[in-house]
């Protein structure tokens, strides 16, 4: 399979990129030593939907509280073992329309610009056609992503995109890393991990993971700052820049990695509504986010 691969100017940061396996980003090195989690790797992404990397999670980020919604006058029922859906431990589907099966078509390397619209039975679990197109950028201190979502036709199509990007420290232990949280509101979540629409205090904001368990989403300020991990002299950063209004701290005890998942809508947003936007005809919609590498 063919990698698109980026480089700094300085050449301290690489990444790299599989347009054929749903642009997921398969590693961001710095200074020889790769930030992104591998977990079970390109292969496993690609055969299955095991996730790592940055993967995108679309047209819905993280979790739906069943097998049905109903948007702009269309309602839809997931047949819960069709092939275009993966199930997590809840038995609900996760991370949209196996986006690792969407093949991207390239359009310019440097910066990368690529471009996906969904097909005929992807748009049968997802009625609202339209185009995709990201263009990823690295700069000496960062690897950025610009996403844009197209309706190309006459509905409006529901917007409740994100990514997962899996950031690691390598050398330094987990129960070491230091994190931060620039977050005030937590999204209260049923039996399911499904919001239940209330906000709650942010607990935690700030400290070492130790051997913490982290799987929450919050609410964005309006300017919100960077969420980071820092150890062994290395911070990583994700910013939002525009368009992400929601986002999920996830930190497995046991594994080493913490992912700061961009979200433009919270989990289930295609049957609560709660924070989801729409793309009207004749316009676009763009969500953007970098990661940061200072050390």
């Amino acid at each position: 399979m063919k990698l698109q691969r980026l480089r700094s100017p300085d050449g301290e940061l690489e990444a790299a990129f599989a347009p054929e396996a749903g642009l997921v980003g398969c590693s961001l090195m710095h200074r020889g030593e790769e930030l992104l989690a591998q977990r079970n790797g390109l292969d496993a992404y690609v055969r299955a939907g095991s996730t790592f990397g940055i993967p995108l999670l679309h047209p819905w980020a993280n979790r739906l509280g069943g097998f049905d919604y109903a948007v702009g006058g269309q309602e839809v029922a997931l047949p819960p073992g069709s092939p275009w859906l993966r199930l997590e431990e809840h038995d609900l589907p996760i991370h949209g329309l196996v986006p690792h099966r969407l093949r991207w078509d390239v359009l310019s390397e440097a910066p990368l610009r690529a471009r996906v619209e969904f097909d005929a039975e992807r748009l049968a679990l997802f009625p609202f056609p339209h185009r995709l197109e990201t263009e990823v950028e690295l700069d000496d201190r960062a690897l950025s992503l610009r996403t844009t979502l197209t309706p190309t036709s006459a509905a409006a199509v529901p917007v409740a995109f994100g990514y997962h990007p899996y950031l690691t420290l390598p050398g330094v232990p987990r129960a070491e890393w230091v994190v931060e949280l620039p977050v005030q509101q937590r999204l209260a979540v049923d039996a399911n991990a499904i919001p239940t629409g209330e906000l709650e205090p942010a607990e935690f904001r700030r400290g070492t993971l130790e051997d913490r368990s982290l799987d929450d989403g919050y609410v964005l300020p309006e300017r919100p700052g960077p969420f980071t991990v820092s150890g062994g002299g290395r911070t990583l950063g994700v910013e939002m820049l525009e368009g992400y209004t929601y986002a999920q701290v996830f930190a497995p005890e046991g594994q080493d990695l913490v992912c700061f998942e961009p979200m433009t809508a919270p989990a289930d947003a295609l049957r609560s509504h709660e924070g989801l936007r729409l793309a009207s005809p004749g316009e676009s919609f763009t969500a953007s986010f970098r990661i940061t590498v200072d050390g």
